[in-house]
């Protein structure tokens, strides 16, 4: 893969550089990403709108449906240059990063048509509803049920670890539509309108003290079959195109994201006085091999998209490796604090305002969130490696 970039890329660079300059919500650039603006909706939707009014969402999409029609590296640049100054991500993160490319994939023209603008422009709110009680990682032995009745499905069961279903209007919601068939060929894929009668939705607080988490509970509710995507039982693939966009295509903002974090802890070690210890310089020479290989494993994955391919089992290798890289260097900064590290938010003697703890906190469920470390292996010993199934 070349590295280097064209005169022309260097100036979209330029460009979203003087944009990021002149725009970015008061407050950005420091502290912990995930503590930023997590409970301001508003503004994470102002911020979405103006991104799409100024042409920075939807680059890679097509056109007809509001996308820019411009090349993944150009997205991958924006993102790059976000990570770098700490910017908040949009609101619709889940419709722009997974909604979106699934319906482009397996969406009808009329599909795509109704949906796709509305995703960029921060009108409809997406959450994904795949995980339940007992059907996290094991995704396809789910329980919630679609019964086809007529033009409606009727679907009844449960969903948690619903990430913005709060505030979301439209749910990926994947279902058993027939149980006679093996576990991965009975499931459907249906865009399912949150404000249907007999959606539930209930908050669950997290130790970060934050709720972005929720359970779903739907009691029949009415789907039309137009909102069936990619064709009955045949929910399985098209939920692997969401799977493969939500672990492949972070690539070079994720690179950048986990390097500022070990600068920013290299300067808290240096501020402590430990440098000085050979087993922290040991350590933290360390954490930078480790994001090394990380990086180059993303841009290995950013070259597939940039030959016209799509994110693949691979992606869990660089998803093993960022969620617990992450976790180790919040670990480690723990430690470096010493006591303080008992400390949250402003107290006295308290380490930047606390926001490694939160960090910590809040690294936990990165070996959990779109898929556990568990199943990300054995994903690669299957279909990377071509070992034979463990069961």
């Amino acid at each position: 893969m070349d590295l280097s970039y064209s005169p022309e890329e260097e100036r979209f660079r330029a460009r979203v550089r003087a944009f990021l300059e002149a725009n970015l919500p008061k407050g950005s650039g420091g502290g912990d990403y995930g503590a930023m603006f997590r409970d301001d909706v508003e503004v994470l939707r102002d911020w979405q709108r103006k991104l799409y009014e100024n042409g920075f969402l939807g680059m890679a999409w097509p056109k007809e449906y509001g996308g820019q029609g411009a090349s993944a590296i150009e997205m991958a640049i924006f993102n790059e240059e976000c990570a770098k100054v700490k910017a908040p991500g949009p609101l619709n993160v889940l419709g722009l990063s997974l909604a979106g490319p699934t319906i482009i994939a397996h969406g009808t023209p009329e599909q795509k048509k109704r949906y796709l603008p509305k995703i960029l422009s921060c009108e409809e709110i997406w959450c994904q509803g795949f995980s339940e009680p007992g059907s996290g990682s094991d995704l396809g032995s789910l329980r919630t049920r679609a019964e086809l009745r007529g033009d409606e499905f009727i679907v009844n069961g449960q969903k948690v670890w619903t990430s913005l279903a709060h505030i979301a209007d439209w749910c990926m919601l994947l279902v058993r539509t027939d149980p006679t068939l093996p576990k991965h060929r009975g499931l459907s894929y249906l865009l399912v309108d949150m404000k249907s009668p007999g959606v539930t939705v209930r908050p669950l607080r997290q130790m970060t003290g934050g709720a972005e988490f929720n359970e779903m509970f739907f009691e029949d509710v009415r789907v039309p079959r137009e909102n069936l995507l990619g064709g009955l039982n045949n929910g399985w693939k098209v939920a692997m195109t969401t799977l493969a966009n939500e672990r492949g295509t972070m690539s070079l903002a994720l690179a950048a994201r986990f390097f500022i974090t070990y600068n920013e802890m290299v300067n808290m070690a240096r501020n402590q006085g430990r440098l000085k210890d050979s087993r922290v310089r040991q350590q933290l020479a360390q954490f930078y091999v480790d994001l090394q290989g990380l990086k180059y494993t993303l841009y290995r994955s950013f070259s597939t998209i940039l030959r016209g391919g799509t994110p693949g089992p691979e992606g869990s290798v660089s998803k093993i490796v960022w969620s617990e890289t992450n976790q180790r260097m919040h670990e480690f900064a723990m430690s470096l604090q010493g006591p303080a590290s008992q400390l949250t938010g402003r107290q006295p003697y308290s380490v930047e305002s606390g926001r490694w703890q939160y960090g910590f906190l809040r690294s936990r469920a990165n070996t959990i969130e779109a898929g556990t470390s568990e199943i990300q292996r054995n994903i690669i010993a299957e279909r990377v490696l071509g070992l034979p199934r463990a069961r």
